[in-house]
């Protein structure tokens, strides 16, 4: 694939892990929830600075940081800096300070890793040896809707670059592999709210309230059912509630309650039409039961789409850092991530990070025990410092 020898990479690598993982765990103790992730970029533009590279904040929270030669076009790599808002369960000595938040979607992992390449791609600049301008971006909000990456776009982050690629982590997968596949590997994703609302009364005279809790039932249970047969089922649509709440007495019939879920679709085009059916589905759903019904749906993030081209350049890097054997394929996955956004205006790919522990168990993404091993840190630097040093980074 040409560019800078694995051996190389691999010792520039070893010489910034502790203070990469150090980090890592720096901000991991000190997580900060979307746009208020203060502290945290100011670690990274600590670490980032000191190791010789341009930085610039961005407004409110972010930063963006370059390396390479002045002039031509760029490459970019992206990391994500927000925590989640739940409690942290591993029990590890660098655990959240923060009750109630905590990095449980591997952000801290991600960072660490963007900035561990960082500074490899730094060094190799000293040495002459990175042919190209590479820009990397240290974006807040991914975990809101529709997500901070607009706010980079927004910001003119792309100005100049030429391809961009990212990581998440996974914790199906070992560390030292990485799963990869062109085209579509997450799906597009909406925040869906519905709000009822009726006269109450007593629960032995629901006939004369609006039973809302059985309305609201319906709507739990028949929405996704119905929504799964006005869409084309090939585009895999799913709504899924995460939160659903009415009422506080077991004798009273409540005067208003929600449920609070995302819909996600496997195809852009079926994204663009599935929530539409939404507040036509409810209106129906609800009518026979004397209440109101309002519907409010964010609109979130399309599916991150990988470039063919910008895929091939991950594979090869993976492979030629970690192992012929390294590179999995993968599947694309309900999950949303606005990476999708940058990739409406450059070509670009997301690779898979292994991080579990080989023959440990699978802890999920977003639950408190989310724990992955961190050797996988220093596998992610070698596969991004590669990808973007590659002369085939920029896909012309």
């Amino acid at each position: 694939m040409g560019g800078p020898s694995p051996r190389l990479l691999a010792g520039l690598a070893a010489a910034h892990l502790p203070a990469v993982v150090a980090l890592r765990r720096d901000v991991h103790a000190h997580p900060e929830l979307a746009r208020a992730e203060h502290r945290t970029t100011a670690a990274v533009s600590a670490l980032l600075s000191a190791g010789g590279l341009e930085v610039r904040a961005l407004p409110g929270t972010g930063l963006v940081a370059e390396t390479g030669p002045a002039r031509g076009p760029a490459v970019g790599v992206r990391a994500d800096l927000d925590a989640l808002p739940l409690q942290e369960l591993t029990g590890l000595p660098y655990a959240s300070t923060v009750p109630g938040v905590a990095h449980a979607c591997g952000h801290d992992v991600h960072t660490a890793t963007v900035a561990g390449a960082a500074l490899v791609l730094a060094d190799l600049h000293r040495a002459g040896a990175l042919g190209h301008r590479v820009r990397l971006l240290f974006q807040p909000a991914e975990e809101v809707m529709p997500g901070g990456a607009l706010d980079l776009v927004a910001a003119g982050v792309l100005e100049g670059v030429a391809a961009l690629y990212g990581l998440h982590c996974d914790p199906t997968l070992d560390v030292g592999t990485v799963g990869l596949k062109a085209g579509p590997i997450t799906s597009a994703s909406d925040h869906v709210t519905v709000r009822l609302s009726g006269t109450g009364g007593h629960t032995s005279r629901p006939h004369l309230a609006g039973d809302l809790v059985f309305a609201l039932g319906q709507v739990v249970t028949q929405l996704p059912a119905v929504i799964a047969r006005r869409v084309d089922p090939r585009a895999g649509v799913n709504l899924t509630w995460g939160a659903v709440h009415a009422g506080d007495a077991a004798n009273a019939v409540p005067a208003e309650g929600y449920a609070a879920g995302t819909l996600r679709c496997m195809e852009t085009d079926a994204w663009q039409h599935a929530g539409e059916l939404v507040e036509e589905v409810v209106a129906d759903l609800v009518r026979p039961y004397a209440v109101r019904s309002e519907v409010s749906l964010v609109r979130g993030v399309p599916p991150v789409d990988n470039d063919a081209r910008a895929t091939s350049v991950l594979e090869d890097a993976a492979r030629a850092v970690l192992g012929r054997e390294a590179v999995l394929p993968t599947r694309q996955s309900l999950g949303g991530e606005d990476f999708a956004w940058y990739l409406h205006d450059v070509p670009g790919a997301m690779v898979r990070l292994g991080t579990r522990t080989p023959g440990g168990p699978v802890h999920d993404l977003h639950r408190g025990d989310y724990a992955p091993d961190e050797a996988a840190i220093g596998a992610g630097v070698r596969v991004l410092a590669a990808a973007a040093a590659a002369p085939r980074a920029l896909l012309r």
